[in-house]
């Protein structure tokens, strides 16, 4: 089991994760009746994917020995209406680091195989952008 999820009332869960005990609570959006006081599911869904991508890009800065940290990034999930669901989610990197022109190719290639990413319907549009410090 990777997961336990509790419903706690009023479009709000708390899910537990079985191996560390980190928890995260989710609200429904306010444009979906709800009172968007923290990540809604599609949110959580939006922010895996950047995290996903960033998370390989560290494997792969790892093994080209570049320094990513601090990098950062924006993410911008698009809703759409009918049926409702995610339409597109947009993500600005901001990358820190060291790397070489060949490396930066590299990483963001890498960033495009990441699970989530390959995961993710495709007819949800993903532009994802690298600006490099």
């Amino acid at each position: 089991m990777t997961s336990k999820v509790t419903y706690l009332g009023d479009l709000r869960t708390k899910s537990i994760h079985v191996q560390s005990g980190s928890e995260i609570i989710s609200d429904a959006p306010v444009d979906n009746n709800g009172k968007g006081e923290a990540f809604s599911p599609t949110d959580t869904v939006a922010n895996a994917l950047a995290s996903c991508m960033m998370t390989i890009m560290g494997i792969k800065a790892r093994d080209l020995n570049v320094n990513l940290v601090d990098s950062t990034a924006e993410v911008t999930k698009i809703m759409n209406a009918e049926p409702r669901r995610i339409g597109a989610i947009e993500i600005a990197f901001e990358m820190k680091g060291d790397a070489d022109e060949k490396s930066k190719t590299i990483l963001e290639r890498a960033a495009m195989t990441c699970p989530v990413f390959l995961s993710l319907n495709p007819e949800i549009e993903k532009k994802i952008t690298f600006n490099w410090k």
